[in-house]
């Protein structure tokens, strides 16, 4: 029997309640604290910056038309601190977004584990489930944070640099500074609601491994192995159930009226996914035995 389990069937000492075990406030500061967090916002809050950087170099965009005909983001990148910083979601929301999320979620039990620390978490006693439940909240919390934190860097920097004004409408038109805003949060919780499906993925590799790395480099590989599969065309109807096929799902509130459709389905599969993985982390590691 393991101590976790010996101590769990001991009597409560006087006072002790689970639920006060581990408390939140106690997680998030130990997370923040860490060095992968102040690095991971760092290069986050760089990355508005470096496009800055990268437009006074090599010009901004003409504002034309692709090969298609059609208006895109990034052509209208530098007409308003909105569109920069819908350009800045749009440049990270396939791979630099997803960083964030793996790390935070993939790295949060198997760090204790690698450390020697989690038997020690367990035997405090804190309960397993208890946990599991402060280190998933936290760990959305971080990856919604910082989720919100390219947006912000962006409004502010890009104000700076082209102006705060309407966010110009690839598709024609306009959107008012405060309409374009609200439009900003709703993509940024769409991407947070997409992203839910790696925070599982992450998740439960974290609970099924002692090595940080790997449960953080599974998520993200499993990640680009989806948007691969999303690339192939072959697949048909079939890519409808890929999370990757829905990233961009957002691109439908920078719209003149915003198309729900897209969003609603890429966050039902992105939910699906993430609670299943995340009944699968609970389950094993209530019954996993912790040695390290």
């Amino acid at each position: 029997m393991s101590t976790a389990a010996g101590l769990a069937e001991a009597p409560e000492a006087p006072g002790y309640r689970a639920r006060h075990t581990l408390p939140l406030r106690v997680e998030a500061v130990r997370q923040l604290r860490r060095r992968r967090t102040l690095l991971m916002g760092g290069v986050l809050a760089a990355l508005p910056f470096v496009l800055i950087t990268a437009f006074a170099i090599g010009g901004t965009p003409d504002g034309g038309p692709d090969g298609a005909g059609r208006i895109t983001l990034m052509d209208t990148a530098t007409a308003s601190a909105a569109n920069f910083a819908a350009t800045c979601l749009f440049v990270s929301a396939g791979f630099l977004l997803v960083v964030p999320v793996a790390l935070f979620c993939g790295d949060t039990v198997a760090s204790e584990a690698s450390w020697s620390s989690l038997r020690y978490l367990l035997a405090a006693p804190v309960p397993r489930a208890r946990l599991l439940w402060s280190k998933l909240v936290v760990a959305l919390g971080f990856s919604l944070a910082a989720m919100v934190l390219l947006p912000l860097v962006a409004l502010a920097a890009g104000a700076a640099a082209y102006g705060w004004g309407p966010l110009q409408l690839p598709t024609g038109g306009a959107l008012p500074a405060g309409d374009a805003v609200v439009r900003l949060v709703l993509v940024v919780a769409f991407v947070f609601v997409s992203q839910l499906v790696t925070a599982g993925l992450a998740f439960w590799l974290s609970t099924r491994t002692d090595a940080p790395l790997g449960a953080v480099g599974g998520a993200v590989g499993l990640t680009i192995v989806g948007n691969v599969l999303d690339a192939v065309t072959a697949l048909g109807s079939w890519r409808d159930f890929l999370p990757a096929h829905w990233q961009f799902a957002w691109a439908d509130a920078l719209q003149p009226a915003i198309e729900w459709g897209g969003m609603a389905k890429g966050a039902a599969v992105s939910v699906t996914y993430a609670l299943i993985l995340f009944a699968f982390a609970f389950r094993g590691f209530s019954r996993k035995d912790i040695v390290s």
